[in-house]
């Protein structure tokens, strides 16, 4: 039996049965079997591709069956998804092996009359491929987007009446590129150009950012975690939209920081590191968990500032009334900018979801408030690209804090400078990661 395709659908079967995350699911799948590196490869690809392909492959496959998928045992829905997947949507797996395959993995996880199943559906597939072409009908132009480019069919209306189809489609579209690798340099040891040095010694293509002063790109490379840099703690694992809001909150040595949602740490040790390790930054979140993989970082890192408590956000403010200098709220949100990184979360969203996170963010907004001392300094900043949760909640907060004022945040990027009083990044116009910026400031 193909150990690979095995592999591939014990993880597809942990993340659409027990609602693991794809990524999480794949390390700990990887970690336990003995494949070798292609195969790696390739158990990837299709984990990745057919989770971020979700309700899309289903109605293709639905197209084949006449029994809802939702009846049919879960292994054997997961053994149909890999099997249509390769025929469809991958060029250099011949369709005969798909097929095959899928028949060998149905003789542990079926019967005989499931095997016969299996083989008639994927066969039929490979004969009659028309069957699955999404349908061009007139006044339904968000469905054929919604199931050509992968998104749910809310969302991708949702879009169109923000963005308009054209832009709609350009962001489908990057959302189902492959995410660059970004990283950033630990500038308490080391700066630009000497990681890119180190990095070359260790046979990894890296070039520089044009977002972030210490952004790093990453090409070609071999396991992460086998590298002695980051070993080293000579860089951090951080998107180049999310370096913009350390810069954008612009700690200086000495300061008390407060970092309300700090998990899991990219933005707390940038700010240690912008602060050249001196001062004082309390990380708080409500999950203990990742408050200790922050610490590892900050160790790794060789940032010595940083406290760590565990805290509701939306009760901390009052407790450091009026005693910081700057507080970086990094707001639970949709992460509607940041799907090509998640592959499953696209099908995890819900318009209900979307809609109770802007009274979250609001009141988590009100209490960090608090904390901050008059003359100090407010970030609020999100991973995505929704009017509702970025500067509406802005908006919202500053017409109830008249002793809030905001900046114009553009001013504080570190490379690409805007006049905007409020800085949005979208994927399909920045290239980049969609990640919502403001600045306000506490008058005197």
């Amino acid at each position: 039996m193909d150990k690979a395709r095995e592999t591939a659908i014990k993880v597809l079967h942990e993340v659409h049965s027990n609602g693991a995350y794809a990524n999480v699911a794949l390390v700990q799948a990887l970690r336990r079997a003995a494949l070798n590196e292609a195969d790696r490869r390739f158990v990837t690809e299709l984990v990745y591709g057919i989770v971020k392909a979700g309700d899309t492959l289903d109605w293709m496959l639905q197209r084949y069956v006449n029994r809802p998928l939702s009846k049919m045992p879960p292994m054997i829905q997961e053994i149909l998804r890999l099997g249509l997947y390769q025929i469809f949507f991958l060029d250099k797996v011949p369709a005969s092996a798909a097929c095959n395959e899928a028949v060998e993995l149905t003789k542990r996880y079926g019967h005989a009359g499931t095997r016969g199943f299996v083989n008639a559906v994927l066969r039929t597939a490979v004969r009659e491929p028309e069957k699955a072409a999404f349908p061009k009908i007139q006044g339904q132009e968000a469905q054929y987007l919604a199931l050509s480019a992968q998104h749910p069919v809310w969302l991708v209306k949702k879009w169109i009446a923000a963005f308009g189809y054209e832009e709609t489609a350009k962001l489908c579209a990057f959302d189902n590129t492959a995410p660059v690798l970004s990283v950033r340099t630990n500038t308490l040891k080391t700066d630009r150009k000497a990681l890119l040095r180190t990095l070359a010694g260790e046979d990894v293509e890296a070039a520089t950012s044009d977002w972030a002063p210490e952004g790093v790109l990453f090409g070609k490379h071999g396991a992460l975690d086998a590298l002695p840099s980051l070993q080293q703690g000579l860089f951090q694992v951080q998107d180049e939209s999310s370096m913009q809001v350390a810069h954008v909150v612009d700690p200086q040595p000495g300061e008390f920081v407060l970092d309300v949602c700090s998990a899991p740490g990219g933005k707390t040790t940038h700010m240690a590191a912008l602060m050249k390790n001196r001062g004082h930054i309390l990380a708080v979140d409500i999950y203990e968990g990742k408050l200790a993989r922050l610490m590892e970082n900050a160790v790794r890192l060789g940032v010595s500032i940083v406290e760590t408590k565990c805290q509701d956000a939306r009760t901390i403010g009052a407790v450091y009334a009026e005693q910081a200098d700057r507080v970086l709220v990094d707001a639970p949100c949709s992460g509607l900018g940041v799907l090509r990184r998640k592959p499953d979360a696209r099908w995890r969203k819900t318009p209900a979801e979307l809609a109770a996170l802007p009274e979250l963010q609001l009141a988590i907004l009100r209490s960090a408030a608090l904390a901050v001392k008059p003359g100090g300094v407010l970030v609020y900043s999100t991973c995505t690209i929704t009017e509702e949760e970025n500067s509406g909640v802005v908006r919202a907060f500053l017409d109830e804090q008249p002793n809030f004022e905001l900046e114009i945040t553009g001013n504080f990027l570190p490379v690409k400078k805007r006049s905007d009083s409020m800085v949005q990044l979208y994927p399909q116009r920045d290239g980049t990661d969609g990640f919502f910026i403001a600045r306000m400031k506490r008058r005197m």
